[in-house]
């Protein structure tokens, strides 16, 4: 049996998307889903609860590692995937993560992903013009909102950490050559809708990867001119975005320096409002750039299974 943890904080409005999703094709059976909601104030346990065979535990504080932690402790099937709580992903798609474990060798696999920018500002997009070339993401298990594990990978460590960069944690654990992304199964991240939500979430972003990496050597390090030498130069095109995703970067690092940035555990929440979400799953279609790449959302002829995240905040690891 598959197990699915999902730590839920404040999710009401779009935890009952993400179960029927889930739920809507698995076999009886097929999937141990373990809700934790913690510190909420708004319905998401009730929500859960109103799925049958949904187990659903309660943290009073809000702490996703906490959430993640009570949720191994209820959950008992391998592989386990850890899914957030604004993703939307079909019962094939958990197959097809979990069929990847079953590689020589495969420990962890997560799923592509492509960045949503409809309707941004020029700021965000242009920022999001190098991060969605950025090689960072490359066969890596952050940015896309679902992770799974087979059970030697989960005990590769043992409790989540108290850090804000839960998914960098997780990729750390792991060499190259035992992760897998999943070309299959692609994430559609929406990102922020407003520039300044944007910076917000980027100094959360810088503040939590800087503090897991002073408490973890394995993690891997930044590469900080990588949009420049890896991004930019080969696109020339590029320059006027690089420039943009260079000053944002710098504003975030220099906020990031402050103690207030170190506390909690943020997201953004301009793009979970009503009209910012699309239901792409079960849409298979294609995204083209101007240098001809595509992100990763299968092969040709292949079916793809999206999962629609309205989460900005999974960001690059620098």
């Amino acid at each position: 049996m598959t197990s699915v943890v999902i730590a839920a904080h404040n999710e009401a409005a779009v935890l009952g998307r993400t179960l029927r999703t889930l739920l809507a094709d698995a076999a009886p059976g097929e999937f141990e889903v373990v809700v934790v909601a913690n510190g909420c104030t708004d319905d998401t346990a009730a929500v859960a609860r109103s799925f049958p065979g949904v187990t659903v535990r309660e943290l009073a504080a809000p702490s996703k590692p906490a959430a993640l932690n009570a949720g191994d402790a209820a959950a008992t099937g391998f592989p386990r995937i850890y899914l957030d709580a604004d993703i939307t992903l079909t019962a094939a798609g958990v197959r097809a993560l979990v069929a990847a474990l079953t590689e020589p060798g495969v420990l962890a696999a997560a799923p592509g992903r492509r960045l949503d920018t409809t309707g941004r500002p020029l700021l965000v997009r242009a920022y999001y013009a190098i991060n969605g070339r950025h090689p960072a993401y490359r066969n890596a298990l952050f940015g896309r909102g679902a992770i799974a594990l087979s059970a030697a990978g989960r005990a590769r460590f043992g409790p989540f950490p108290d850090v804000i960069a839960d998914d960098l944690f997780l990729d750390a654990q792991f060499g190259s050559a035992e992760k897998r992304e999943i070309g299959s199964v692609c994430t559609v991240v929406a990102t922020p809708r407003r520039t300044a939500d944007l910076l917000r979430r980027l100094v959360r972003v810088r503040a939590g990867n800087a503090m897991l990496r002073a408490a973890d050597g394995q993690v891997r390090r930044a590469r900080r001119g990588s949009w420049l030498v890896d991004v930019v130069l080969p696109r020339p095109w590029l320059l006027p975005a690089g420039v943009c995703y260079a000053g944002l970067t710098l504003l975030a690092a220099a906020a990031a320096r402050r103690p207030a940035a170190r506390r909690g555990w943020g997201r953004d929440e301009s793009s979970r409002r009503d009209g910012t979400r699309r239901d792409d799953v079960g849409r298979n279609d294609r995204v083209s750039s101007r240098d001809g790449t595509a992100p990763p959302v299968g092969t040709e002829g292949a079916a793809v299974v999206r999962a629609t995240s309205a989460d900005g905040d999974r960001e690059v690891a620098s």
